[in-house]
């Protein structure tokens, strides 16, 4: 094997999308940001198609025109974007990239670069729902709608869709989600009055594609279940199959005596004779540093933690007296038959899974295994 490697079972993207698609009769967009979550933007999106989403969705435009340069040319939609992405915005529209607008100021940015290129821009309006981060707030909705339905009727814009964003669904039963839901339909009413009414109306993430059918409307958008990581661990796996094992080849194996301490700061000290081995991999590569002496890892089968302080470039883990030998494998998280999850190392560092995979970083190469269909 590699020193390090990221391994990507393209067979399990396929698959969990397959199952987020038979618990809905919704169309699925498959999330495929920040370079698929860390399993590759490209080969996620191709996988995640294969297992039958019909729609892309990306943060960063750049992002969605790197699925259009790649031959994808499946329905795509981006949504995070700034002023100064004026040219961004002209290859969005140039390339059949749907764009969210939730203000005047992007409005007139797409109207802008579709005149420059005589095409009508495909648009999706979001409206803040509750989450307070981006979308347009619920005072400002109808000046929004009634620019956009003037620029609608004009033929300089085409309303695809109407969304917005859950803040609490990886919580069933918290009441934000029912205002969540109920201040949505509300802005679908408002949009109908002055004449725009979407082909596609999209609320739910993962957490409401798996738990809350209610939410589906038109369009689902589950990202990290695609990946196969449950957003709702207290409620099971719901049949995903984790895509990513995290894991290296043993670069050193010392025999050590009771007293030594390990890396720096001596954040761990042996408490007899015992083997340390060295896995190459540490936070430059994405392992968070507060996994000091906490952080899970399984070798040749056997559980172990991290002992002592994550290091730039590498780890050291006491493996006590089992039999171990350079180049032996160290998995860090995989699918959790014999490894730790990636929802493991989330519970060690109190964070959560989506942050683990993320943070991958691109000196750990992917290896791509299973047909993606």
């Amino acid at each position: 094997m590699l020193r390090t490697e990221a391994v990507i079972d393209l067979a399990a993207i396929r698959g969990n999308v397959a199952t987020l698609k038979a618990a809905t009769s919704a169309e699925v967009m498959a999330v495929v940001k920040a370079d698929g979550y860390g399993h590759g933007l490209l080969a996620s999106a191709r996988a995640a198609l294969a297992g039958g989403a019909t729609w892309l969705g990306t943060a960063m435009i750049d992002e969605a025109i790197a699925l259009r340069d790649a031959g994808i040319t499946a329905p795509t939609l981006a949504w995070l974007w700034t002023p100064g992405e004026t040219e961004t915005v002209r290859r969005a529209v140039d390339t059949g990239v749907d764009l969210s607008v939730s203000s005047q100021w992007q409005l007139d940015i797409v109207r802008a670069a579709a005149a420059d290129l005589d095409l009508v821009p495909r648009i999706h309006l979001k409206i803040d729902t509750g989450l307070s981060r981006n979308g347009a707030y619920v005072s400002d909705w109808p000046d929004l709608l009634a620019a956009v339905a003037k620029a609608q009727s004009g033929g300089q814009v085409e309303v695809i869709g109407v969304w917005s964003h859950f803040a609490y669904a990886d919580e069933p039963g918290h009441p934000m989600i029912a205002q969540q839901i109920a201040a949505f339909r509300d802005a679908l009413a408002d949009a109908a009055r002055v004449g725009i009414e979407p082909q596609l109306r999209h609320l739910a993430n993962s957490a409401a594609t798996l738990t809350l059918p209610e939410a589906h409307f038109d369009l689902v958008r589950p990202g990290i279940a695609v990946y196969g990581l449950s957003p709702v661990p207290q409620r099971g796996d719901f049949g995903l199959v984790p895509a990513m094992t995290l894991r290296a080849a043993l670069a050193s194996v010392k025999r050590v005596s009771a007293g030594s301490g390990v890396s720096y700061g001596h954040a761990y000290t042996t408490e007899r004779e015992t083997t340390l081995a060295l896995v190459p991999l540490g936070y430059a590569d994405g392992i968070p540093r507060n996994a000091t002496n906490v952080g899970p890892v399984s070798i040749n089968g056997s559980r172990f933690t991290v002992s002592g302080r994550v290091c730039m470039d590498q780890v050291v883990v006491d493996v006590g007296d089992l039999p171990v030998d350079v180049g032996d494998h160290a998995v860090l998280f995989g699918a959790g038959r014999d490894e730790p999850r990636a929802q493991d190392w989330a519970d060690a560092v109190a964070t959560i899974h989506y942050e683990i995979v993320t943070r991958i970083g691109p000196r750990v190469p992917r290896t791509y295994i299973g047909e993606a269909g």
